[in-house]
């Protein structure tokens, strides 16, 4: 298994947990942005930039992504892409995307999509809290314990 990581919006607290994460278990943990990321020295934490454009890391994560990995997103579109290629999708606040949920997350994301382009205001995500990170570092230890 390996850890593949939508690092263009994944707020940085979550990075350092995957990092303590990746050194703690030594599974190979890359992340993908269309911009530099400084990342510790590691022989299991890389980073790869790709080109900038729409979706461009989200591509790449999908392409290179196997069954059994564990990708770390938000996008709610390439969760269901890798979720379909039998990976496991975590967002950075600890939801699992799951073959039985991705689809009823997709049809919201795109509800939500289709409000804000008619013009209503739905409001944004609110920042990590501390219960988020918690969430998050929980599930990705029980998802890490299973594979060992």
């Amino acid at each position: 298994m390996k850890i593949w990581v939508d690092a263009d919006a994944c707020p940085v607290v979550i990075k350092e947990i995957l990092f303590r994460a990746a050194e703690r278990t030594q599974v190979q943990t890359t992340l993908l942005a269309n911009h530099f990321l400084k990342i510790p020295p590691s022989k299991v934490i890389s980073f790869v930039q790709v080109a900038s454009g729409f979706d461009i890391a989200d591509d790449e994560i999908v392409k290179r992504a196997q069954q059994g990995d564990l990708v770390i997103t938000a996008d709610i579109p390439l969760a269901a892409e890798v979720v379909e290629k039998g990976c496991l999708a975590l967002n950075p606040r600890g939801e699992l995307y799951t073959t039985s949920n991705i689809k009823q997350r997709l049809n919201m994301r795109d509800f939500m999509d289709t409000m804000r382009s008619s013009g209503i205001h739905t409001g944004g995500v609110p920042p990590i809290s501390q219960a988020d990170r918690q969430a998050f570092a929980n599930n990705l230890d029980k998802l890490l314990a299973k594979i060992k």
